[in-house]
């Protein structure tokens, strides 16, 4: 059994050897609390979250740090814009991520550390890079001297000499363009904190340099984010924390977006789609369907249209866990062991969608089973489907999932008493054999959003796909 994963420093798939043997350490750069999420800021949190939950299957012990920024540019132009206190703007989102990751079953990372909180380590940082010769101070401002580090820009194959490093306002005092700030001096009305080049606020990425290095030490396994953290972010924290002595990451594994007509999904654009309205209109483990079973490396173009085929998708997948489960007459426990077809699609680079594949083959397996009434291989076919559902956070009997297997839970009980005296009407002419007349019943339920199946504990309902 080996886990392969691409990694983009590698630009290839390699097997994944850890540091120490039987643990995983990983590192994902998480929210930057200036708004709250849209479903392609959760995508990223989802994807380690699997690849988190088949580490664990795999039997290694794993140490998942999830950071949060709650200080840049970008929350401080919000706290002038609306007049609020940058903290406050901050905790809200930071609440409202925390929200979203929740609904889609995404487990608590093993630390969520603040940037805020880790001040001190940024000044150690900072000065030690100074006196190593690969940071100065000007005006204030720290930065970091890219010249003095040899392997600068590996990670996303750039040329130094065609290099346009985003820089910020403020940012005087630079011996080259291409040097990044590390720390900003402060400005009026600004956060700021003291160290011996004066007062001011850190850079995007000392943070996470000096995080990782906090909780994971001077190497660890795997560095996570999304494709558009390779440059500058990650290129940057590479040179920061290498030239400070750590090894840092071994491997480099960055997740596509959600895109919506062509371009990648951002506030900025206006064409954002906000997870606490989306799981209003959808039920949550079929957004985390919809976002988690392409590949993590590709691009996800957003569309109600994909939704609903989602929906339908996981609604075959339900409704044969839910015949199984009736057939049974009781509680059919996850099997011990995935399919071993399961197993080697996420050992290749985490194939959700080959793994998925197998979960649909067994639910069509189990389906005839059950047309055959053999109970036992229907059983069978539900214990390994639960058993790979699991490992992708989607199992509909996990308690995660409690109390949301239908959409409108609070009208569920009012719904079903209607429901039941139609279905009273439809069994009454099933009795007297007038076949046209239940037909045209069970046809008007459907049309109204309903499927209605016949179980051997009498008919059942459903609500069907979106039309």
């Amino acid at each position: 059994m080996t886990i392969r994963l691409y990694d983009t420093s590698a630009r290839q798939i390699r097997d994944f050897v850890p540091l120490m043997a039987g643990c995983v350490s990983i590192y994902l750069c998480g929210a930057t609390v200036q708004a709250a999420p849209h479903i392609g800021h959760i995508r990223s949190g989802l994807n380690f979250d699997i690849m988190r939950r088949w580490f664990a299957y795999r039997g290694y012990d794993v140490t998942f740090i999830r950071n949060v920024t709650d200080i840049d540019d970008k929350i401080i132009g919000k706290s002038a814009e609306q007049g609020r206190p940058w903290w406050s703007i901050g905790y809200e989102n930071e609440r409202a991520f925390n929200d979203g990751y929740d609904a889609l079953g995404c487990l608590p990372p093993t630390y969520e550390p603040r940037a805020t909180g880790h001040i001190t380590e940024m000044i150690e940082m900072m000065r030690g890079l100074i006196e190593r010769g690969h940071a100065y101070e000007a005006d204030g401002n720290v930065y970091f001297d890219v010249r003095s580090f040899p392997g600068y820009l590996e990670l996303s194959n750039q040329d130094l000499d065609d290099l346009r490093q985003p820089s910020g306002e403020g940012e005087t005092g630079k011996r080259d363009q291409r040097d990044f700030a590390m720390w900003k001096a402060s400005k009026p009305g600004e956060p700021s904190w003291e160290t011996p080049w004066g007062r001011g606020r850190p850079g995007w990425h000392l943070e996470c340099s000096a995080m990782a290095h906090k909780y994971l030490g001077t190497a660890f396994d795997i560095h996570g984010g999304g494709i558009d953290l390779i440059f500058p972010h990650h290129e940057n924290e590479i040179a920061q924390a290498k030239a400070f002595g750590d090894e840092f990451a071994k491997y480099w594994v960055h997740n596509g977006w959600v895109t919506m007509s062509g371009e990648k999904m951002s506030k900025s654009l206006g064409n954002s789609v906000l997870v606490s309205e989306m799981v209003k209109a959808w039920r949550p483990i079929v957004l985390r369907y919809y976002l988690g079973t392409p590949h993590y490396r590709s691009m996800i173009e957003y569309s109600e249209e994909a939704l609903r085929e989602a929906e339908s998708a996981f609604a075959r997948i339900e409704g044969f866990v839910q015949r199984v489960i009736e057939k049974a007459g009781g509680e059919v426990v996850a099997a011990a062991e995935v399919p071993p077809a399961f197993a080697e699609a996420m050992d290749d680079d985490l194939g959700v969608p080959q793994a998925l594949a197998i979960v649909h083959t067994t639910v069509r397996q189990g389906n005839s089973a059950l047309a055959a009434d053999d109970k036992e291989a229907a059983v069978a076919r539900l214990a390994e489907v639960r058993a790979m559902l699991g490992v992708l956070g989607l199992d509909p009997l996990d308690e995660q999932w409690a109390g949301e297997s239908d959409r409108g839970d609070d009208l569920h009980g009012v719904v079903d008493t209607l429901v039941r005296l139609v279905l009273d009407q439809r069994q009454s002419a099933r009795d007297r054999k007038d076949w046209p007349a239940a037909d045209a019943i069970r046809d008007q339920l459907n049309q109204s959003g309903l499927v209605i199946e016949d179980s051997p504990t009498g008919p059942r309902w459903t609500l069907g796909p979106r039309q």
